[in-house]
């Protein structure tokens, strides 16, 4: 659609995202339109890793927007949509095949991250399709608060969700995120029934997620996406993230709070491990 526009060549520029082509000049109905489409996405950065955002050497790119407002959040600078900038998909899709090679010799591929990238399912889930045409594996880190954005064609493209299920009760979700629970739960069953893999991520808070009945409830939930799960990774809080609400001047909710002891992550290890589960 938009490479169709006369002005398309004077409206891409070669910037802060390195290397991609991203749509300038363009009025707010025809961003609205490639948005639902999928012709653009909003970004706010990308970069290779072999850290925690799926197997192998992967590209992990944050999409900017998010719905939540979790307390423990790293990146709240993505969670405006119009403070990323729109990137076309062809110029994605060809960054994925530029790192095609690298992606199937360590077993890698792309993860779309966040914000959350289930505000923008178009334009992830066309690149996924493409990448899957390439033989790349595809992975997506999501709360699944967004479940019903996503058509069971658009989780197909999905071979390995990284679920953060946030807490194990309603109450607690609310508290963490300001959220409701059902949405992760329904996305995770899906995920399960149309045959995509999923790590479990849990964030591990003191005096906010650390009880034993909301780390079981985590588990009962777990328990409903059957063998899908692959393991749970158990992420202990920390404050890494505080600088950038200082920095966006946006008050830190958990501005004295410290990390799990090993014994508390111990604790909710073996929790987690009573109900079958590979715990990391």
């Amino acid at each position: 659609m938009l490479k169709e526009s006369k002005t398309y060549q004077s409206q891409t520029l070669m910037g802060g995202l390195s290397g991609f082509a991203s749509p300038i000049g363009l009025d707010r109905r025809d961003r609205l339109n490639a948005l639902r489409s999928g012709d653009i996405g909003f970004v706010h950065s990308w970069d290779i890793n072999t850290s925690v955002d799926g197997p192998g050497t992967r590209m992990t790119v944050f999409m900017s927007g998010c719905p939540l407002r979790c307390q423990y959040c790293q990146n709240p600078d993505t969670w405006k949509m119009r403070d990323g900038q729109p990137v076309y998909l062809q110029a994605m899709i060809d960054k994925v095949e530029r790192y095609k090679d690298l992606f199937q010799a360590t077993g890698g591929g792309i993860t779309f991250s966040g914000g959350e990238s289930m505000m923008q399912p178009a334009f992830v889930s066309r690149v996924f399709r493409a990448a899957q045409e390439m033989g790349v594996h595809t992975c997506l880190d999501t709360s699944g608060f967004l479940n019903r954005n996503y058509t069971d064609d658009m989780i197909r493209d999905i071979d390995l969700c990284l679920l953060d299920v946030k807490s194990g009760n309603e109450e607690t979700y609310k508290k963490v995120t300001g959220g409701v629970l059902q949405p992760t739960i329904d996305f995770g069953k899906r995920l399960s029934r149309l045959g995509s893999k999923i790590w479990v991520r849990f964030v591990l808070v003191p005096e906010l997620t650390d009880s034993v009945e909301n780390v079981e409830g985590v588990a009962r939930i777990c328990e409903q996406f059957g063998d899908a799960v692959e393991h749970i990774d158990v992420l202990g809080f920390h404050q890494l993230g505080r600088p950038k609400w200082h920095e966006l001047r946006i008050p830190y909710p958990l501005e004295h709070a410290k990390g799990p002891s090993k014994q508390l992550r111990e604790r909710v290890r073996e929790q987690f491990e009573s109900h079958g589960f590979t715990v990391y």
